[in-house]
């Protein structure tokens, strides 16, 4: 699909720093080659228009950057699975995509880790390699294609699974050497195809394995830092969007039972998780198909609802950050708890347009909603929200007059973060069959105009904020400078911002919180020093 509900296009995870460096339970997904194609229609912050800065942050969320942008960041968190050095097989993983898709994959490695399989961290030191594929847009699949075939010519063996994987046929006609395809978050298939073709290890074979005493504890392993992870809630969406594929490589709406929710995320505190990003397809319709079923977690009962989860999570005591919120009315009770002080007061709204000529031609929920009335009220109940979302341009049928209408909501909307991206087609997509398509090079005009315009609104709501307090958590330190690398609840990781703060002493760690003072903005990332 087009990349219209935060969908990311096509993120991985480069190689890792030695595991001395790293936390247990973290994993290393390797990097495929370049794509040979261009990357078309990638969402690019707004905030990054028309600048010759460095690339600090990424355009939409669920990591959306090109090969080359990911080439450029190390997850320095991130190292093969502590395990003997013995004959246990090892397999290596390629991911791309969304952090929905990320979770597939930390799940599959987990279960592979409990079964005693250990993660190769390059394709010569794997015994077979899992592909985690995306079909979003047509250049996300020509990558995932490159990938696969990358795979197989510098390994041999090769399982694809991922949201590509629901055109198996296509994927074996272009790559009959494929041992295995599976759709999304087909984790038992992925499981057994495995061990059909690299065999568990044997307890009389690798004599020292031994899942009592090689835990892994219940948190899994993640493939973020220690310090944040992402919580997936529901898979699916029961919405019908034109431009959008998503129901049919992902189903419907599927939520998880409250306190499976739950124990997954005290699991990720205990095991040392400072935020928690909440990731779905519809995050703010998690329930609905459970008919808000109530389940006991702690002997408290709780029903499965968008609203009592959050206050639930709210209880945890750590950050807790909303992605993937569709604006309906439901959604300002939450507010009121952001304003409480009970959640972050962040939410990633996926608007997508403002004229409501094409909202009703995108089929998209809510379209008939006055926004800007909405965003208004939010800001009364909790005037420190901060919102981000994503906007098509070029949609099939957009008029200028429909365009102007998007910029003039921008301007009135003061939106914080926003990533843009030209409208493509999909197979399978409804809207391919829409009249009126416009223009390559109108789309593309259009684009530069919405990015420059959002470039200066997001440069002067940053620079409200110089002279301010905040609390920031800590993602990297940069000790050769003295810099600290953080995050205020404004800005989730690899989408939005950073807060860079100088002059740290030696006792600032990574997933620290600090206290700052915000010196300089620019127009995407904050300057700030810290006293200790």
């Amino acid at each position: 699909m087009p990349n219209t509900s935060t969908e990311s296009l096509n993120s991985t995870v480069t190689t890792a720093q030695p595991a001395s460096n790293a936390p247990k339970n973290t994993a290393t997904i390797f990097n495929p080659a370049k794509p040979t194609i261009a990357q078309e229609n990638s969402q690019a912050d707004v905030s990054q228009a028309n600048t010759n800065q460095p690339y600090h942050h990424k355009a939409n969320h669920n990591q959306n950057r090109s090969i080359e942008q990911s080439g450029d960041v190390t997850l320095a968190h991130a190292a093969t699975i502590d395990a003997p050095v013995n004959a246990a097989p090892k397999i290596g993983f390629v991911s791309l995509g969304c952090p929905k898709a990320l979770v597939d994959s930390e799940r599959i490695i987990t279960e592979l880790s409990r079964d005693g399989y250990q993660v190769a961290s390059d394709y010569d030191g794997a015994d077979l390699v899992v592909v985690n594929t995306c079909g979003f847009i047509e250049s996300a699949v020509q990558e995932s294609l490159d990938a696969i075939g990358e795979a197989i010519s510098k390994n041999g063996k090769v399982i694809v699974t991922g949201c590509l994987g629901k055109e198996a046929e296509k994927i074996r006609t272009m790559h009959p050497a494929v041992l295995s395809v599976t759709g999304a978050h087909a984790y038992d298939e992925v499981i057994t195809a495995v061990s059909q073709h690299v065999p568990k290890p044997k307890r009389d074979v690798d004599s020292s394995y031994d899942p009592k005493i090689d835990l892994i504890n219940e948190a899994g392993i993640k493939l973020t830092p220690s310090h944040y992870a992402y919580l997936k809630i529901s898979e699916g969406c029961n919405h019908r969007c034109t431009f959008c594929i998503i129901p049919s490589l992902r189903g419907d709406l599927v939520s998880r039972p409250i306190d499976s929710v739950m124990n997954e995320a005290m699991a990720l505190k205990n095991a040392g998780v400072k935020e928690l990003l909440i990731i779905s397809q519809d995050t703010s319709a998690y329930g609905l198909d459970l008919k808000y079923k109530t389940s006991f977690w702690n002997g408290m009962p709780l029903k499965s609802k968008f609203y009592d989860l959050c206050q639930a999570l709210n209880d945890l005591g750590i950050w807790v950050r909303l992605h993937y919120v569709y604006p309906y009315p439901h959604v300002d009770k939450v507010v009121e708890l952001m304003g409480e002080k009970k959640l972050l007061p962040y939410l990633d709204i996926p608007f997508q347009h403002a004229s409501h000529r094409i909202l009703k031609a995108m089929k998209r929920p809510a379209h008939s909603e006055n926004t800007l009335a909405r965003i208004k009220a939010w800001r009364e109940i909790c005037p420190d929200i901060v919102i981000r979302s994503t906007f098509v341009v070029g949609f099939p049928g957009e008029t200028e007059e429909d365009f102007q209408c998007l910029l003039d909501w921008l301007v009135e909307a003061r939106l914080d973060r926003v990533g843009a991206f030209t409208y493509s087609e999909v197979e399978g997509a409804v809207a391919n069959d829409l009249p009126n398509h416009v223009p390559e090079d109108v789309k593309q005009e259009r684009y530069e105009r919405l990015m420059a315009l959002q470039q200066e609104i997001s440069a002067q709501k940053l620079q409200e904020k110089v002279g301010k307090t905040l609390t920031v958590l800590v993602d990297e330190i940069d000790s050769e400078e003295g810099i600290a690398i953080c995050r205020s609840y404004a800005d989730a990781p690899e989408i939005d911002g950073h807060v860079y703060v100088d002059e740290i002493t030696a006792q600032v760690k990574v997933g620290q919180f600090l206290t700052v003072t915000i010196d300089e903005a620019s127009e995407y990332d904050l300057f700030a020093s810290y006293q200790g």
